[in-house]
């Protein structure tokens, strides 16, 4: 199983919380999905044919930016 991690701006509530699992949770192979509001993280745990690329396509599909160092 692979997991990504990724630092996500604008996750201010519970209602941001559940549209990016719920969008997440439509991609095949993704296995579990963790959003933390206080760290403003999304840990995706996958396995094939989901790849790191779709995932976070998906997450700034939803609306929201992934924050790259």
């Amino acid at each position: 199983m692979n997991t990504v991690l990724c630092n996500v701006s604008g996750i201010q509530n519970k209602e941001c919380k559940t549209q990016i699992k719920n969008a997440l949770n439509k991609l095949q192979g993704v296995q579990e999905v963790g959003v933390n509001l206080a760290s403003s993280t999304v840990k995706v745990d996958y396995n094939e044919p989901a790849t790191e690329l779709e995932i976070k396509d998906c997450i700034e599909h939803t609306g929201f930016k992934i924050e790259y160092e």
